[in-house]
């Protein structure tokens, strides 16, 4: 009784909660819904997940994602913020579990220290720890495996031009009219506009175009 009172608790401090049905998963840590008329991306607050280039890390987060998240299921939003891409960043609660807990716990992803303001600083920590003393997941290795954050920084790294060398030229965007995510219709068909040079689908800059058509 007294555990149910604090959780309810915590959503009343946390905000208004709003239901959705999960429509997609596109990573670990981002997932598409239907919040009633709408349809709204939304990016796990206070957790980043390894991406899919990080093999097999990458693909193990998406698929516990999908299994604490499934397609069609019915999940709470405790809405936090908006990131620069536009996206809904909240925690995601189904069934009274906090998913975004339930992905560090299970060393699926990592806490996004960084982005940890209007989370359970304590619970996290604690639950990474857990996880981490276990070796499950990402702290199959010692020490775990490179930070998502890094790995995206390492990635952007790369495609730039050498310092006090001859810059190479990027491909150029291919004239015409921006597209859209939803106009393309499958990943297969993204990746391959990326590597035509529209760049402008990768917002994130993880080498991946409209991962949420995947």
């Amino acid at each position: 009784m007294i555990r149910t009172v604090a959780f309810a608790l915590v959503l009343l401090l946390a905000g208004p909660a709003g239901a959705a049905t999960v429509l997609s998963v596109g990573d670990g840590d981002t997932i598409r819904v239907s919040d009633g008329a709408k349809r709204v991306t939304i990016r796990l607050a206070c957790i980043d997940a390894p991406e899919t280039a990080q093999k097999p890390y990458g693909m193990a987060a998406r698929q516990k994602l999908q299994a604490l998240a499934p397609v069609g299921s019915v999940v709470s939003l405790q809405t936090k913020t908006t990131d620069r891409y536009g996206r809904t960043v909240a925690e995601i609660f189904r069934n009274g579990q906090s998913v975004n807990q339930a992905m560090v716990s299970t060393g699926q992803a990592f806490v996004y220290w960084q982005y940890i303001s209007g989370c359970d600083r304590n619970t996290y920590a604690r639950l990474e720890q857990q996880a981490k003393s276990q070796r499950l997941g990402v702290w199959a290795v010692p020490g775990g495996i490179e930070r998502p954050w890094d790995f995206r920084r390492g990635r952007r790294a790369q495609r730039l031009p050498p310092t006090g060398g001859a810059a190479s030229t990027p491909a150029a965007a291919p004239a015409g009219p921006r597209l859209r995510c939803k106009e393309i219709g499958s990943y297969a068909h993204a990746q391959e506009l990326l590597r035509q040079g529209h760049s402008y689908l990768d917002g994130d800059g993880d080498g991946e175009a409209c991962e949420s058509l995947r």
